[in-house]
């Protein structure tokens, strides 16, 4: 019987499909719980503080994987364990010193990077076809989180490319996302950008609220923010991304070395579309968009 821990956002017993996606990607690879597997999980919706202690706990129960989820693997980082760690990160894993390079890690870290500029220049591109009349955008990012320097840039970049000018709100802490939409306004940004992390992931709704209240059209990279009011989401599709982990966990377990697999970046998107929030701004979506998208939030 192997032992995995997942070391997910949120309660422990709280459904998850990307622990889900984690269990049947390794069902498909021959690993069963009950027959040669077992899955303990840790969880906590109170960051950071609940996070460094559940693990100590994990490294207490001796595992021979643990999964991470965005800002568990910093809990993980901190007690400095050698356990093989498998993360789904949001952020450049070289630029939070989890791993010292994409084509070799080596480290007992090892995983998937939901951070890919082609996706962010893409983002900007999408944002541009569903609301052609936007000249300005904000972009709402936290300074802190690991490659946000490289995903404004390509921002910045793609942005430049379809005659739209940026103007850069950065938030360093969660109080400061109130003050950031009224400037918006102040500075006539058209749309808000939002560059997605843990902190950003739990003040979605909040974000979401502000956002409709200022009449901004939002987009962001994970689908629990068009889930949670954005207007539109562009990013890597992550239930796909958690089955990629699982292949991490089963070559793990069969002998390889976290150190020795590369980390990989997204290998599928999707598009989401809430036209609920479109009816509530007044903007209207082009078919096109609709189209194309992977969901529509109705």
């Amino acid at each position: 019987m192997r032992r995995v821990v997942w070391f997910g956002l949120g309660p422990p017993d709280a459904p998850s499909p990307y622990l889900d996606a984690l269990r049947g990607e390794l069902r498909e690879l021959g690993w069963s719980e009950g027959r040669n597997l077992t899955i303990g999980r840790y969880g906590s919706t109170r960051a950071p503080d609940d996070f460094e202690v559940l693990a100590r706990e994990i490294v207490a129960a001796k595992p021979e994987v643990v999964v991470t989820q965005e800002f568990t693997v910093y809990a993980m980082h901190r007690i400095q364990t050698t356990l093989p760690i498998v993360f789904g990160f949001s952020g450049d894993p070289v630029d939070g010193k989890l791993v010292q390079s994409y084509g070799r890690p080596g480290t007992n870290y090892t995983g998937m990077s939901y951070l890919a500029s082609e996706l962010v220049g893409k983002r900007i591109e999408f944002l541009k076809g569903a609301l052609p009349h936007v000249r300005r955008i904000a972009i709402l990012a936290r300074p802190q989180h690991p490659g946000e320097h490289r995903e404004r840039a390509a921002s910045e970049e793609a942005a430049q490319k379809l005659g739209i000018t940026v103007a850069y709100f950065p938030i360093r802490e969660i109080a400061e996302i109130d003050k950031a939409f009224p400037a918006m306004r102040h500075d006539r940004c058209d749309a808000v950008v939002v560059f997605p992390d843990y902190y950003m992931f739990v003040s979605r709704e909040r974000i979401s609220r502000l956002a409709l209240d200022a009449r901004l059209p939002a987009i962001s990279g994970w689908p629990s923010f068009a889930e949670s009011g954005l207007l539109l989401n562009y990013g890597p599709n992550l239930r796909d991304l958690y089955r990629g982990l699982a292949r991490y966990v089963s070559r793990i377990l069969r002998g390889a070395k976290p150190e020795d697999l590369p980390v990989e970046s997204p290998r599928t998107v999707e598009l989401v579309v809430n036209l609920q929030t479109a009816r509530a701004l007044g903007v209207k979506i082009p078919e096109s968009i609709v189209l194309r998208a992977d969901r529509v939030i109705e």
